[in-house]
């Protein structure tokens, strides 16, 4: 959990153990006159999204919920405890009114034009909210399941009633707010044009049912089951049965909804996982790469890491609390297994996918701070290897073609984020509940292969330019010759006159 400590904003605690870190982002939030300090950075720059930050609290209080026994063997109970508080203590600043979520802090226009360490922050850094004049129904309501899942961790295993209390008063609201107060219902990056070009949204509508169905479980009261089962048959037929991820939580809905009531849900989330999983059919998005990862047209190509750990968390779930209803499906068999043994370094590269935990490891992760560098004209080669270690970062992945070329600049590739190391970490709970084996990097001893990147685009687009150079110039140089042959022709002539 090294890594979400890397990812701190606001003034870090005493016990911070990451050295290159400093307090930061310490005025969040002044242009609207409240305190958004805390939480955590998104990304490799220095932005803070409700959306992604309350799709990965989910999962991690999700994990947390499922395999609870995993952190207390291994010592790491207070660090889940932390890390999930520090993330739902910033969304609890974050609504500081029944009716206002804010979802975003900084601007990416600004922000991105910034290589560094967090000390040099660009501003202004504008916050942007949702309220009822600019409805926002699924942060709202994924929100309102962060708090929700949380609450329930913190009330069920954690033993803090009173925070459990805090967070459930939250849920309440950010869900009435979602639901009833602000219409029309609709996506929050239409009343948040600021975030279109990094989490724009399209639905809403499974985020509304998880919603109700996280209320449900971390309340037992029966009437938020009925209206997420409520919205579930409205809903039905216009659900985007796409591989969940960050901005859309339908398989999880499915899987939560399967646990919750299978009479309901379970056979729409067979069918969900055959759409993705089941390779073979004419209309299937995902296919396996050569080396064996599950690559899925349309999601894979920015982070191709994301689509197999959120499928087999989605498996580990069904596996767990309802074993047999995988039995009679072949094409789960072993895949919560292979995907992650893929990850940890079972592939060409010989590549876990994890920073810090090999020599083969990423070491040019797609992030500011720990590149130590502050040029971003030269991202890629100042310095030429990160000079800080991003302990456990889980990075985009590799290619189609099961190729990683650890270049910096490659953000598909390296990039890190939060809601990548969710699914990861709740996956590990999972393999440490079944006492599954050694990771494969453990006994790799080969060196990653070096592979030079594909320049085809990049070499076409120097030979357009200079062909074209090549033409001006000859027409320039004709140009001259036919001038100059002008005037030698107009000087004979005048001679010729004289004589």
């Amino acid at each position: 959990m090294l890594f979400y400590e890397a990812q701190r904003s606001g003034k870090l605690p005493e016990n911070n153990r990451i050295p290159w870190r400093s307090d930061s982002g310490l005025t969040d939030g002044q242009d609207n006159n409240i305190s958004l300090t805390g939480g955590y950075y998104d990304a490799g720059n220095y932005l803070k999204f409700t959306v992604p930050l309350s799709y990965t609290l989910t999962m991690l209080s999700w994990g947390g919920l499922e395999w609870i026994d995993s952190y207390k063997r291994s010592g790491l109970l207070n660090d889940l405890r932390d890390t999930i508080k520090w993330g739902t203590d910033w969304i609890i600043k974050a609504h500081p009114e029944p009716n206002v979520l804010f979802v975003q802090v900084g601007d990416g226009k600004i922000d991105n034009q910034y290589w560094g360490p967090d000390t040099g922050i660009p501003f202004p850094r504008p916050s942007f909210m949702i309220h009822n004049g600019a409805p926002g129904t699924d942060a709202a309501a994924l929100a309102s399941t962060a708090l929700s899942s949380a609450s329930h961790l913190f009330r069920q295993e954690l033993n803090d009633t009173a925070y459990a209390d805090l967070l459930l008063s939250h849920a309440y609201d950010l869900l009435t707010f979602a639901e009833e107060s602000a219409k029309p219902w609709q996506p929050y990056s239409v009343a948040v044009p600021a975030s279109n070009d990094y989490y724009k949204t399209n639905t809403f509508q499974s985020q509304l049912i998880y919603a109700n169905q996280w209320l449900y479980k971390a309340t037992s009261n029966s009437s938020y089951l009925s209206k997420a089962n409520e919205h579930f048959y409205h809903f039905n037929a216009t659900l985007v049965m796409g591989v969940m991820d960050w901005s859309d939580p339908t398989g999880a809905m499915l899987t939560m909804g399967t646990t919750l009531d299978p009479d309901t849900y379970e056979s729409r989330t067979l069918a969900y996982l055959e759409r993705i999983l089941d390779t073979s059919k004419s209309d299937s998005r995902c296919r396996y790469t050569e080396g064996g990862l599950l690559f899925c047209e349309g999601y894979s190509e920015s982070n191709s890491v994301m689509p197999p750990l959120n499928m087999a968390f989605l498996l580990a779930v069904l596996d767990k609390n309802i074993p047999t209803i995988l039995n009679n499906v072949s094409y789960t068999k072993g895949f919560i297994q292979s995907q992650l043994d893929y990850l940890l370094g079972a592939n060409k590269m010989y590549t876990p996918y994890v920073c810090g935990v090999h020599k083969n490891s990423p070491r040019n992760p797609h992030h500011a701070g720990a590149s130590g560098g502050t040029d971003l004209k030269k991202i890629n080669t100042s310095p030429k290897v990160n000079q800080h270690v991003l302990y456990g970062a889980m990075v985009g992945g590799p290619d189609k073609e099961d190729n990683f070329y650890d270049i910096r600049n490659d953000y598909q590739q390296t990039e890190v984020a939060i809601d990548y190391n969710a699914p990861y970490q709740s996956l590990i709970a999972y393999l440490m509940s079944i006492n599954a084996t050694d990771p494969p990097y453990v006994t790799i001893t080969e060196d990653r292969p070096i592979l030079i990147p594909d320049t085809t685009e990049f070499a076409t687009w120097k030979i357009i330019v200079i062909v074209v150079s090549i033409v001006v110039a000859l027409l320039l140089i004709a140009g001259f010759l036919f001038y100059r042959k002008k005037q030698n022709k107009s000087k004979l002539n005048e001679k010729n006159v004289v004589v």
